[in-house]
């Protein structure tokens, strides 16, 4: 399968770019960035997931930095969306791969080689996904990473002393249970998220429009995975200020629109006419 592959000359270095990341993960960083402010949102941790506060009409990115001193596939997923292709996300899709040490600015949905149509916070009905009949993921940003192939280095010439054709053959069928044994499982849908997003149904959530377009010029490369699954998957949950108070992810901050009994005043006044 063929991926993007990010115009290196565009892309800064880790060494030479100061930023708090939302989430560090082994092979990446990931942090998201309101374009319209310049701030990096920060992050606020809550029965063990990560969350970001958006602003309503304010465009953002999501950044992401290369870790390692390899190439890296990430299949980024915008409120269930792939932001390439706009089909359904799913991690064996087409991502975005970034060269050794390598960050650079997600910041809309891909519309071309050459143009992408800007990410922006919004109410859900004007939502992308909304409008193309999938609210059900909306105020999610997932970033599923791949490492890369590389061949096995060949084996180092030993001179035989003794043939050991049976050994070497229950070695090699040793080995390969090991590998089997330790490689992931495959991912499955929890009953549990299903209920908590039902359960927050009632409150309009904060969600990723599909906004102006703007020059982003990419090419593309081929990646071999190194595995099926994802090395690592980075998912970043995101909504209003107001909602993320409201549902006490953001701590220590006053109530919002909460009515006073005792505002102050001594006396009746008199009502405007």
């Amino acid at each position: 399968m063929k991926h993007l592959v990010l115009p290196f000359a565009v892309a800064a270095l880790l060494s030479g770019c100061a930023s708090v990341p939302a989430t560090a993960g082994a092979l990446a960083d990931v942090t998201v960035v309101d374009r319209t402010t310049g701030e990096r949102l920060p992050v606020y941790s809550h029965a063990g997931k990560l969350y970001v506060a958006g602003t309503p009409g304010n465009r953002y990115a999501v950044e992401v930095a290369n870790r390692s001193g390899g190439r890296i596939l990430t299949v980024i997923s915008v409120d269930g969306v792939n932001v390439i292709t706009g089909d359904t996300a799913a991690p064996d899709q087409s991502g975005y791969v970034f060269s050794p040490w390598q960050r650079y600015e997600i910041a809309g949905w891909r519309k071309s080689m050459g143009e992408i149509a800007q990410f922006y916070f919004t109410r859900l009905p004007d939502s992308y996904a909304a409008r193309t009949d999938r609210p059900d993921n909306v105020g999610v940003i997932g970033v599923a990473v791949f490492r890369e192939w590389t061949p096995p280095r060949p084996p180092a010439s030993v001179a035989p002393t003794q043939p050991r054709a049976k050994a070497d053959g229950r070695a090699n069928e040793s080995a390969s249970a090991a590998d089997a044994a330790s490689a992931p499982a495959a991912p499955q849908a929890g009953a549990t998220a299903k209920e908590a997003a039902r359960a927050y149904e009632r409150e309009e959530k904060l969600g990723t429009g599909h906004g102006e377009r703007e020059r982003s010029e990419v090419l593309y490369t081929n990646f071999r995975r190194a595995a099926p699954y994802p090395n690592e998957t980075i998912t970043i949950y995101y909504d209003s200020r107001a909602n993320l108070v409201a549902r006490g992810v953001i701590p220590g901050a006053p109530a919002v629109g909460t009515p006073n009994p005792f505002p102050g005043g001594r006396f009746v006044p008199d009502p405007r006419g």
